[in-house]
């Protein structure tokens, strides 16, 4: 495992090492999980804007869905 120096406001440090000492973990372990979790929800928003994309650049058809009967969504036009 590597070593890194990152600079963080004193509030930021007392808050996690108080919520590293509510989660019996270290501040390392602490913030190795939130920055994972931090570039899994960025990899989640990319890929939603590129499907929002996707689909402005070719809109869905009203054919391409088959209602579900006793669906109570409404139906394309």
């Amino acid at each position: 495992m590597r070593t890194v120096q990152i600079s963080l406001d004193e509030d930021l440090v007392r808050t996690a090492d108080r919520v590293a000492r509510d989660l019996h973990t270290t501040r390392s372990a602490l913030a190795r999980e939130a920055l994972r979790q931090a570039i899994a929800r960025i990899k989640i928003q990319k890929l939603e804007a590129k499907h929002r994309q996707g689909y402005l650049r070719q809109p869905e058809g009203a054919d391409e869905f088959i209602p579900v009967p006793g669906s109570s969504l409404p139906l394309a036009p």
